[in-house]
């Protein structure tokens, strides 16, 4: 096999997207292999050795890596997943909370909340598009748990830019730059929030996320800037709104398959948490992780130099007939059989979320979504009639509709 693909993989991404490096590494009857993407030299790697070769920074670092449309969409400027070594351990300290089943509860309790207030005015819609109902109802909800202050006439348009932030990371054209002015906009308002604070002007809820991050000091010693305050503040708030992703692919799930929702409705928790791990799965969110070599690397045989990009094909991961039976099947029972292998399942990153990069709000994730989708299937519904397509070739994905329900009832319990 040639160590370079001579074709336009960079063209490639763009138009095959999610399918682009399992379809790659299908062709190569391999778990590793190597190309050039925008002029660099690139190792794809994939399965858990890779994963924990991936995550070892003696191998790999996040700075530099990180593409500047992302960074200035998804990220921001200065934000944790751009930090390495002890600069970024300092700040992810910042997260770690997240993790904790207080915050987990918390969350889950807020959002669940601003769920039940949701629902009768969706009684009265002809028809809800679920993706965005519940990107109002998370904006509401997390940011009632996260200490921020936001009247209800705020909620839909930081609702639609979080939305966007996240819609627009890894596409050109409208969606991109729809995003850089959600981010701009967001940024400035949640940097002046933080400056209030610590004016006084606003007071901070006693340990809440905007109080943290208010008085946050990073490895040198020094308080955040309002700017990089704000950028963390949005790293708790967007990924939550991001939330509405796997919703609506949950809602996808029980639509195709209904058998889940009687399950879900019995009360069966280790289901419930079964059922969101599968979603996380099945479903496509993160295509694949970058990062650079810290020097030369070889890994199966395969050698990237110093400076070189490396990357963890996530998608193609969680569909890897190696690690999954029937990977393409929905198949939540798979996670009674077995739970998931923390360097296996790997739809928000892998290895140890306290020390490194993976998302310290997975979590979170799993917790929220196991208690929507249990309200989701207790909330009688028929699904209309709409294009339910889930494009491959668009990052972030999700159904072309965004999921469109129409309420046939209270909710049973």
């Amino acid at each position: 096999m040639s160590p370079h693909r001579p074709v336009p993989e960079s063209l490639a991404l763009l138009t095959e997207g999610y399918a682009w490096l399992p379809d790659l590494l299908r062709a190569e009857d391999d778990t590793a292999l190597n190309l050039r993407l925008l002029g660099h030299p690139a190792l794809v790697v994939r399965g858990p050795d890779a994963v924990r070769f991936f995550y070892d920074e003696r191998h790999v670092r996040r700075h530099g890596a990180l593409p500047g449309p992302v960074v200035s969409t998804l990220f921001g400027h200065g934000a944790v997943h751009t930090l390495d070594g002890e600069a970024h351990r300092a700040r992810k300290s910042l997260f770690l909370p997240l993790l904790e089943a207080d915050a987990v509860a918390g969350s889950a309790e807020h959002i669940t909340a601003a769920w039940d207030e949701a629902v009768p005015g969706w009684r009265e819609q002809a028809d809800v598009v679920l993706f965005d109902a519940v990107g109002r109802v998370v904006t509401r909800g997390v940011c009632r748990w996260a200490g921020v202050p936001l009247a209800e006439d705020e909620e839909e348009a930081l609702a639609r830019d979080l939305l966007a932030m996240v819609d627009g990371f890894a596409t050109p054209g409208a969606r991109h730059w729809r995003a850089r002015r959600a981010r701009s906009r967001q940024e400035k308002r949640f940097g002046a929030l933080v400056t209030e604070v610590r004016s006084g002007a606003v007071r901070a809820p006693a340990d809440s996320v905007l109080e943290r991050v208010c008085r946050h000091r990073d490895a040198s010693g020094a308080e955040l800037t309002p700017r990089v305050a704000a950028v963390e503040l949005l790293n708790v708030v967007r990924p939550t709104v991001a939330l509405s992703w796997f919703v609506a692919f949950a809602a996808h799930a029980l639509h195709r398959w209904p058998g889940n929702g009687r399950r879900l409705r019995s009360g069966d928790a280790a289901f419930a948490t079964a059922f969101a791990h599968e979603v996380r799965r099945f479903y496509p969110f993160a295509p694949f992780l970058g990062g650079r070599a810290v020097t030369d690397l070889t890994w199966e045989g395969r050698k990237v130099p110093a400076g070189g990009l490396v990357l963890l094909d996530v998608y193609g991961q969680n569909h890897d007939e190696r690690l999954w039976k029937d990977p393409y099947a929905f198949r939540p029972e798979r996670f009674l059989e077995r739970p998931p292998g923390r360097d296996v399942l790997i739809p928000q990153g892998g290895a140890d979320a306290r020390t490194g990069h993976r998302c310290p709000g997975e979590a979170m994730t799993v917790g929220l979504l196991e208690a929507l989708s249990r309200r989701l299937a207790d909330l009688p519904h028929e699904v209309p009639a709409q294009d339910l397509t889930i494009p491959l070739n668009r990052v972030p994905t999700r159904p072309r509709s965004g999921m469109i329900i129409r309420l046939t009832g209270a909710p049973r319990s």
